[in-house]
């Protein structure tokens, strides 16, 4: 999906991983369209992610064909403010950017029936 800047963005996550929801709510506090592709729910999206990323670990997010992997809210942040991509603004938002999943949620499992251990 474009943005107002005329960037592409495709964000490859799950659908409650921390990290994930840390990458989302980067996208949101900039008001950043961008292509959520859930690779959970998609083997065909996982594998592309592989693909694309080189490795196995999420989220990874292309931004203009630019593939930052395994990466948390607060990289991918960091990035969109050092490329002049967004200004930095402060967000009430509390959802923390450099979270992992935390005790006690539950482990997904790809529609193709492996769990996800990566």
């Amino acid at each position: 999906m474009e943005n107002k800047n005329n960037v592409t963005i495709n964000a490859y996550l799950k659908p409650s991983c921390g990290w994930s929801r840390g990458v989302r709510a980067v996208f949101s506090k900039y008001s950043l369209p961008y292509n959520d592709i859930n690779i959970i729910g998609s083997s065909e999206a996982y594998s592309e992610m592989v693909k694309k990323s080189g490795q196995r670990l999420s989220p990874c997010v292309e931004v203009d064909g630019v593939m930052l992997a395994d990466v948390s809210g607060e990289e991918v942040e960091n990035y969109l403010i050092s490329r002049g991509l967004v200004a930095p603004v402060t967000s009430s938002d509390a959802t923390p950017l450099d979270r992992g999943c935390q005790d006690g949620e539950p482990v997904e499992t790809g529609s193709w029936g492996t769990n996800k251990s990566f």
